[in-house]
Parts: C-alpha cells; structure tokens; sequence
C-alpha cells in the first residue's frame, strides 16, 4: 500500500484508468465479435468495417491497446472478409 499522497493519489489515478481500459476493450471485443459473426452468416460487413476501425483507432489514439495491434486487427478482419467473399470452387 501505498504511504504518501502522491502515490495514494497515482493509485487511485490507475485504478480509474485501468476500469475505463477495461470498458473500452470489452466494446472493442463486442464489436469484433459481431464482425466475425456477420462474416460467418454471409452478411455484407462492408457496412460494419468503418465503425470497427473507428473504434480500434480510438483506443490505439488513445493508448488503451497499441497502434500495431490496432493495425494488425483490422488486418486480419479486412483479411477475412476478403476470404469470406470468393466463391469457393
């Protein structure tokens, strides 16, 4: 635990920051999964990718996750809906 004012202060600071990270994670793991869903039903997801990369370049911008990542996400998603997309022979 933490003794002077400073460091109670920067806890509580981490602990605040760390739930809002948290919540915005969860809306990013939502919104993939419903991605992913959209994908597996045959659905046009070409309507979901611009809120999808929104959303992931808020929290790179942000720092909750890091840009790579932010990147290699959407990606992967553009990826598969490139897959989803051909006919298969």
């Amino acid at each position: 635990m933490a003794h002077c004012k400073q460091a109670l202060k920067r806890n509580r600071q981490a602990i605040r920051k760390r739930l809002h990270n948290r919540v915005i994670k969860s809306e990013i793991k939502t919104v993939i999964r419903g991605y992913r869903e959209a994908l597996a039903k045959g659905d046009d997801v070409a309507k979901l990718m611009p809120a999808l990369e929104s959303r992931l370049d808020r929290a790179a911008k942000s720092k909750v996750i890091p840009t790579g990542r932010a990147n290699r996400i959407k990606s992967r998603l553009r990826k598969a809906a490139v897959r989803a997309a051909k006919p298969k022979a």
